[in-house]
């Protein structure tokens, strides 16, 4: 693979500086000549926003396409993507000239540009970027038939981001949420990883200038520091596979800081600065043979503490996409550094992705196929939906289920048989009540794989599962589940406010019923929600009943007071006394759940509010109280401390986060080399909500490597 240069991609400005960067990448053919005279005689007279001509656009992304690939119609149809958009060229003329597989690939670009014209709006909110994001996708699904195509679009745009700043800084925005939300994906998911990379990057400088200022001030201040702590720990690995045998032409040692993008999210997601960063500097070391990398693995996992919870390996168990490297974490001295194993083929594979496998015959029929684009087929126009399309669909691999009839279904790896339903229909979905897998029964929440067969049985009526939205993996399944059963929480929330506001003034729910509709009392289901509301209507009710009747008025003002009663987790709002709360063993609610109470003989009796006897319960008009969880928050934390070694050293310091009050689920021992120091990882549970003060009470004690609140990661 030949490097793009960026630097000097962004400097040229003229056809023979242009012209030169591409032989530089490509060696000329009299076809490729004839394709760069050809583009440079139609785009005559043609300039760019920035002055220079716009012939040196299509040339710097023929430069970018031969980078990734020797593929000479790749390369010409780069040259040629705007001639028939911008010119008077037909696709015919095109066809004429240079052959049926050009021809092919310039027409699929040329229809991505008409397509986004028309339907891409202006981004001024993410809602608006996320519809432009969604009819980009209907386009993909319609236009899209050959890998290739993806490929040179994605060199164009990676282009066009390195010579944003001649545009209107509202245009600059644009594109550039563009190409985060949908090109940097589509190149993920490819497996590209540097135009990925680029991309991604070169978004962040434009629509997050203050975190990315931040980040290159901490790289620069901290540049020397961060280059001799990469230098040394390369030369201790390189010392220590030159002592065990490996030769200098074995191995090859790259160094990098991660890519600032990767920084700013991983920050954002772990809800910690960049010195909290545990990848921030890594190692890449690369060889000839996938037996030398377990070699290397073992050499370095017997010199370097590792950090088993982030070790993977990849080489054994590949990605769908080919990616094969091993991952591992080490300490080294007070730092921690990744380490990437993998062969020279493997590192190919992992910057290029399925370039790196292409082998095209004259015509471009061993196309590769873009089966996981009709993952994305699902049409669906809200923010939050397509953002799970990005994040599930795009960014996971894909299995191919079949229906008993043949028909093929392509769902992202972890599905499971209730996302297979509603991949075939919504209504499939929502009545679905058995299934058969390779004519076996199974749960409707069972992981698919790969081949799988899958029959469906449906139920007459609609079926609502809401304890299993988090184990369907779709958008679609997910964004069905949600609307199911936030409809049917609605109902049983309308339902239960009668019951709850009859119960505290002691009426007949028929009457709190009518008085309800004939006071046209609105959000009447937050009424079993919302405490506020609840004393609102009660008020109401009270204010009423005065109105109509002085004595029931003045004995409501003064018997019907609502008091709270906080027992086991739980807030009680009832004009009655409640003495306890019982839990019921039909429904097993537990924290969090969504619930509603029953008053039995003093007690609130609390149920789920899908549970099937609480229904009955509601049906029957049964006396209700106001019920929700009491605020109280624990906090997850992880951390790294260095232990000095010695007897009872590790039960001093837990006795010392005992008297912190924190309670720690899981604790990890580390053996180091040194006689000294030893490392241990902790998770544990803090009532503090300022991870700097505890910190800083932690550190009084003992010196602390690595600390991130872990309830603040992305899920």
């Amino acid at each position: 693979m030949n490097q793009v240069d960026i630097k000097q991609i962004k400097e040229i400005n003229s056809v023979v500086s242009a012209t030169e960067y591409l032989y530089s990448q490509i060696p000329p053919s009299p076809t490729l000549q004839k394709a760069l005279d050809y583009s440079i005689t139609a785009h005559e007279n043609q300039f760019r926003k920035s002055g220079e001509p716009y012939v040196v656009h299509p040339i710097l992304v023929a430069s970018i396409v031969s980078s990734i690939t020797n593929d000479e119609s790749m390369a010409i149809a780069a040259l040629l993507h705007d001639v028939v958009e911008d010119t008077i060229i037909s696709i015919e003329e095109v066809k004429e000239l240079f052959g049926a597989d050009v021809a092919h690939l310039v027409e699929g670009l040329t229809k991505i540009d008409t397509i986004r014209d028309a339907e891409l709006i202006s981004s001024n909110s993410n809602e608006k970027l996320v519809v432009s994001a969604l009819s980009f996708r209907k386009m993909l699904l319609a236009s899209i038939k050959d890998v290739r195509v993806l490929v040179v679009k994605l060199c164009d745009r990676l282009h066009n981001m390195l010579t944003l700043d001649s545009l209107a800084p509202h245009k600059q925005e644009r594109i550039a949420e563009e190409t985060l939300v949908v090109y940097a994906p589509i190149a993920h998911r490819l497996g590209i990883s540097f135009l990925k990379n680029l991309l991604e990057d070169l978004s962040f400088s434009y629509l997050f200038k203050e975190e990315k200022e931040q980040i290159d001030t901490f790289l620069e201040n901290h540049y020397h520091a961060i280059e001799m702590r990469l230098n040394e720990f390369r030369e201790a690995i390189h010392k220590i596979l030159v002592q065990n045998g490996f030769v200098e032409d074995d191995f090859e040692i790259l160094s990098r800081v991660k890519h600032k993008y990767s920084i700013y999210l991983k920050m954002q997601r772990k809800g910690v600065g960049i010195e909290e960063i545990l990848d921030l500097l890594a190692l890449r070391v690369l060889t000839d043979d996938p037996v030398k990398c377990y070699n290397i693995l073992g050499l370095i996992h017997l010199h370097f503490q590792p950090l088993s919870s982030r070790f993977k390996d990849y080489i054994a168990v590949p990605k769908d996409n080919g990616y094969k490297t091993i991952h591992t974490t080490v300490f080294y001295k007070t730092a921690i550094f990744e380490v990437q194993i993998r062969t020279y083929d493997m590192h190919q594979t992992a910057e290029l992705g399925v370039a790196a496998h292409w082998k095209y015959k004259s015509g471009g029929n061993d196309n590769v196929k873009l089966d996981w684009l009709h993952n994305l087929g699902y049409q669906n126009e809200s923010v939050e939906d397509f953002y799970d399309l990005i994040k599930n669909d795009l960014y996971s691999e894909d299995i191919s289920v079949f229906s008993p009839k043949g028909e093929v279904f392509t769902l992202p790896r972890g599905a499971v048989v209730l996302d297979f339903a509603y991949a075939v229909h919504t209504h499939v979905g929502n009545h679905a009540k058995a299934a058969l897998v390779n004519k076996v029964k199974t749960s409707l929440i069972n992981e698919l794989h790969n081949g799988d067969i899958v029959k469906i049985e449906l139920d007459e009526n609609t079926i609502t599962r809401c304890s299993w939205l988090d184990a369907v993996k779709t958008s679609k399944a997910k964004t069905n589940i949600r609307y199911n059963c936030n409809a049917r929480v609605r109902e049983i929330d309308a339902k239960s406010s009668i019951n709850i506001v009859a119960t505290a003034m002691n009426e007949s729910p028929l009457k709190v019923e009518e008085w309800l509709d004939k006071n046209n009392c609105d959000k009447r289901a937050s009424v079993a929600t919302d405490i506020e509301h609840f004393k609102d209507v009660l008020h109401r009710y009270m204010s009423q009943i005065g109105e109509s009747n002085r004595l029931k008025g003045f004995l409501s003002r003064h018997m019907l007071k609502l008091k709270l009663y906080s027992l086991r987790g739980l807030e009680i709002f009832s004009t009655s006394s409640v003495s306890d709360i019982v839990f019921d063993y039909c429904c097993h609610p537990k924290n969090g759940d969504e619930v509603m109470a029953f008053l039995e003989k003093g007690k609130a009796h609390v149920h789920h509010k899908m549970c099937s006897s609480a229904a009955k319960k509601l049906d029957a008009k049964e006396p209700m109280v106001f019920v929700r969880w009491e605020k109280l928050k624990i906090y997850n934390y992880d951390m790294i401390v260095s232990l000095q070694s010695g007897v009872g050293t590790l039960a001093e310091f837990l006795n010392f986060l005992a008297k912190l009050k924190i309670d720690i689920n899981q604790i990890e021992l580390g053996k180091n080399k040194s006689e000294s120091t030893r490392y241990c990882e902790i998770g544990f549970e803090s009532k503090e909500a300022d991870i700097n003060a505890l910190r800083a009470k932690i550190e009084q004690k003992i010196k602390v490597i690595h600390f991130i609140r872990t309830d603040d990661a992305y899920r």
